[in-house]
């Protein structure tokens, strides 16, 4: 899951309490462990506890293995938000040293050099919109 700047305050707003990219992470997965998936449609997805709703797009990845993805971010020397989704790890830093801390194996790859994001999992990633309280259907456990 990567976090757009909207979500990244929100919820630093409403659960993290801390701006380190780390405490914010591990509320954001703390969240993930208690909330039940809802799919709006093929691209929007809400993700809710009962109280709050985490609004989630889609995005599109390859699957590749480490060493391929090794290659493809060979040439950054700049630091990135780096997600590795399986491990549950999430930190600022060069793309190459952060691959270090991967288990070898075939992942879905996404990489913003834009936005300066990369993600790598087992499950295609997700960008986080907001965080909302959530609606009535959704605290009533309807789709």
């Amino acid at each position: 899951m990567l976090l757009t700047r909207h979500a990244r305050e929100r919820l630093i707003k409403r659960l993290a309490k801390k701006r380190r990219l780390e405490h914010i992470y591990a509320e954001l997965w703390d969240f993930l462990d208690r909330s039940r998936k809802i799919d709006v449609n093929e691209r929007v997805v809400i993700l809710t506890d009962g109280r709050k709703s985490l609004v989630c797009s889609r995005l599109d990845c390859e699957m590749l293995s480490l060493d391929e993805i090794r290659e493809r971010v060979s040439d950054i020397s700049r630091t990135y938000e780096c997600v590795f989704f399986d491990g549950r790890l999430a930190k600022e830093t060069v793309p190459r040293k952060f691959l270090e801390l991967v288990p070898k194996g075939v992942y879905c790859f996404y990489l913003n050099r834009e936005k300066r994001s990369l993600y790598i999992g087992s499950t295609p990633p997700l960008l986080a919109i907001t965080l909302r309280p959530a609606k009535k259907s959704e605290r009533n456990g309807e789709g």
